[in-house]
């Protein structure tokens, strides 16, 4: 009796000793720092992609950000970092140029190279060039602000020194995770600037694009986005050209959708194609990233985030967007303009700065419950002490 009840016992062992082991196989692990402890348990066959709106350089933060020494832009991302570090890919429209000296702000940007640099430090780790400032310092211009990103081994589409470049280099193909992404950055024009030959801008021209689409399908990717730079200034909702290329990239093999330039928040559709079921991400307009700007809903933007998962198809897991809002000094008693999460805690942030803040969260709250489909808000701020005393001073 002694002896089954034995064997009973180890056989039992055996058993959940395996089933622990199989599920830990399945499990990709990662640093407990960089996720939370939801999030850590995700399988290998899993990509997550962050999308952000305008990266800018106004006059306003050039002259914040000036040091003895150079400019210092270390603060600015700093309560976002960690959120831009959890994704695989990190994605940002870069609407300046990195012309060199003077550095200026609107309407002909050349922002300082510390800028580019404090990018790649908050962890984005692809760029698109394509909007309407590229050719903001000319031939020149472009061409510098390629090789300080090449520099930096930033991968980035939009843009290029010649033609053997852009036929070397695009459609952008980002391998990651065991995924490969094919990446599409165009633009509606350049402020009235042509282009200078041998350089080249991806303009919006459907005949361009539709050849691009099908390049991009030859490299067997498992989704191909759309960056497009688009749509009316200030405009809260997209307008029938946005829509048709909308639906147009999406009938001609796009997954998903991306667009920048109007300086505010516009909708956000998730939709489910009637056929495949495969589900399609479309943000109109991801606003400002970071800015000067500071008419109504120009000071704040989203962080859109993507989570694609690959097994016998590659599928559109989640999806889900966050407000982010860019103190200036004058609101915040900071020396340099810093992003906020709009979860930050009211008490923690000055008065001024936490006025607008609210507004621009209520207007894009608004704007969204009337306007979004299959997309929910999420928040990632969580409370540290150091943090709230550090924005306090």
């Amino acid at each position: 009796m002694r002896h089954t009840l034995f064997l009973i016992i180890m056989l039992l062992s055996l058993s959940c000793t395996s089933r622990s082991q199989a599920r830990r196989d399945s499990i990709n692990t990662t640093s407990a720092d960089s996720l939370s402890a939801i999030d850590s348990i995700i399988p290998a066959d899993t990509l997550r992609l962050l999308f952000v709106g305008d990266l800018m350089q106004h006059q306003g933060q050039i002259n914040a950000a000036r040091t003895a020494k150079g400019y210092d832009y270390s603060t600015c991302f700093e309560y976002v970092k960690e959120e831009i570090s959890r994704a695989d890919l990190a994605i940002a429209n870069l609407e300046v140029t990195l012309g060199g000296k003077p550095y200026k702000g609107y309407p002909a940007f050349s922002a300082p190279d510390e800028f580019l640099t404090a990018i790649h430090d908050a962890g984005f780790n692809v760029l698109v060039t394509a909007n309407n400032h590229s050719l903001d310092r000319g031939r020149p211009g472009l061409e510098r602000t390629i090789q300080l990103i090449d520099t930096l081994k930033i991968p980035h589409a939009g843009t290029y020194i010649n033609s053997e470049a852009r036929e070397k280099e695009y459609p952008l193909l980002l391998e990651k995770n065991g995924f490969r992404i094919a990446l599409l950055n165009y633009t509606y024009g350049t402020n009235g600037i042509p282009v200078t030959p041998p350089n080249i801008v991806n303009y919006i021209d459907t005949v361009i694009i539709a050849k691009d689409i099908e390049a991009g399908k030859a490299l067997k990717p498992d989704a191909i986005i759309a960056c497009m730079h688009w749509g009316i200034e200030y405009q809260s909702l997209p307008d029938k050209e946005q829509k048709f290329l909308a639906d147009w990239l999406l009938r001609k093999g796009v997954d998903h959708v991306i667009g920048s330039h109007p300086h505010v928040v516009q909708p956000i559709e998730v939709r489910t194609d009637s056929l495949t079921n495969d589900k399609h991400l479309i943000v109109y307009s991801l606003g400002n990233f970071i800015s000067n700007m500071s008419a109504r809903r120009t000071d704040g933007g989203l962080m859109v985030r993507m989570e694609l998962v690959k097994d016998s198809t590659t599928r559109l897991n989640n999806c889900e967007y966050s407000l982010v809002w860019t103190a200036r000094p004058m609101q915040s008693g900071k020396k340099n303009h810093q992003l906020l999460p709009v979860n930050l805690p009211a008490d923690s942030i000055p008065l001024q700065a936490r006025n607008s803040l609210k507004i621009f969260t209520n207007n894009a709250r608004t704007l969204f419950s009337k306007h979004n489909r299959g997309i929910k808000e999420y928040t990632f701020y969580e409370k540290k002490e150091q943090n709230l005393l550090e924005i306090k001073r």
